[in-house]
């Protein structure tokens, strides 16, 4: 069995990290993402919501399973059997840090592969950061994230959505 981990945090999860597993999906026969667990990283949502918000985007497909994990991550791709790492490279700049990641597991574990996708052009500038950012000022986020999370980020920040 192909499986692939799509790690990350996911704060909130958006339709650009949703193209990546539709798309990611379809060459594995499991995809796991992968929620990180980084208590020193402060996060708008806790590791609950966004693995509701992320179960609820991906229930269509079958051969996606969120969960979470904390520590390394070739570790945690070792326990559930995952032959490879998915990745997004949204623009030039997420290269350098996704290149050294890569390489760095690549040491640690050197039969665990990694693999780059890049969103649909449509999201290639949508990321969990400017998406709070907008929400947090009251700009509209429908269209980059599921509605749920369009709905939570309402919750958080105490606006409403305009239309």
């Amino acid at each position: 069995m192909r499986i692939a981990v799509y790690p990350g945090t996911f704060d909130p999860v958006t339709f650009g990290h949703l193209d990546l597993v539709e798309r990611g999906r379809k060459h594995v026969d499991k995809l796991i993402i992968a929620i990180l667990r980084n208590e020193d990283k402060k996060t708008l949502f806790t590791v609950d919501e966004r693995t509701a918000f992320l179960r609820d985007a991906v229930a269509p497909w079958s051969n996606v399973v969120v969960d979470d994990f904390d520590g390394l991550l070739v570790e945690y791709a070792k326990r559930t059997g995952a032959s490879l790492i998915l990745r997004g490279l949204r623009a030039v700049s997420d290269f350098e840090y996704e290149l050294q990641m890569a390489m760095m597991n690549r040491r640690l574990a050197p039969d665990l592969e990694t693999a780059f996708l890049m969103p649909n052009e449509a999201f290639s500038y949508v990321s969990s950061r400017l998406v709070r950012e907008v929400a947090r000022l009251g700009g509209d986020v429908q269209g980059l994230v599921p509605p749920t999370v369009s709905k939570a980020l309402v919750g958080k920040f105490g606006r409403g959505l305009r239309r």
